[in-house]
């Protein structure tokens, strides 16, 4: 006799599916250290300037006030709407972990950040393309079907490449960047794209449903 199949996995991003982060880090660095952040869709660096010479910040500068502020502001994020009572009835149906591109010894402050919205979920973190860490994953868990949720089209891609049979959702919750991201499903790299919660949780419900059957 077979054993039972696993439940189905859902693994999803954090910043911009289930928190919002451009406009808290934009926030931010205007207050704490007068960098104005105009970004269009544009070259992220090229996005921010010196507010008072006007002059771009290099890659380096730019990364040690990212790093500043998932160390230090975390607690600005704010829930998307929706993502906090969708992740509630998803895990009715499947486990859920989060795979997020932070450092490793952010993982906790993550989750416990995650926890504090409402949403109990074990956190992987990454760096770089996404395909291998969620590959990594689906041999551990092991589910009967998984499902990818992520904001960034090239990381559709990888998980295209590596795990192609993973159900994937390309989903922006942050109305400021969505109009500006690379759409992963006209790219043929993801199943669908919907931007809120509202028609993402009824279309992840559905395909659930499907595999209870």
């Amino acid at each position: 006799m077979n054993a039972p199949a696993n439940r189905p996995l859902i693994i999803s991003d954090c910043d911009e599916v289930l928190l919002h982060m451009l406009v808290h880090f934009r926030e931010y660095i205007g207050e704490e250290h007068e960098v104005d952040f105009h970004w269009e869709g544009g070259n992220f660096i090229d996005s921010m300037r010196d507010r008072a010479s006007g002059r771009t910040l290099s890659e380096e500068e730019m990364w040690r006030l990212l790093n500043l502020f998932f160390d230090t502001e975390m607690h600005r994020q704010t829930a998307i709407s929706g993502a906090v009572e969708a992740m509630g009835q998803l895990g009715e149906l499947a486990d859920i972990v989060i795979l997020t591109n932070l450092k490793d010894h952010r993982a906790e402050n993550r989750a416990a950040q995650l926890a504090g919205h409402g949403i109990d979920a074990r956190v992987f973190t990454n760096q770089g393309p996404k395909g291998p860490a969620l590959k990594a994953i689906l041999e551990e868990y092991r589910p009967s079907r998984a499902f990818f949720i992520d904001d960034i089209a090239q990381h559709h891609a990888s998980v295209a490449q590596d795990a192609g049979h993973v159900t994937r959702l390309h989903l922006v919750g942050e109305p400021a960047v969505a109009p500006h991201v690379a759409c992963a499903f006209t790219a043929g790299d993801a199943h669908a794209r919907i931007d809120n919660w509202t028609e993402a949780l009824p279309w992840l419900l559905e395909r659930l449903h499907e595999e209870k059957q």
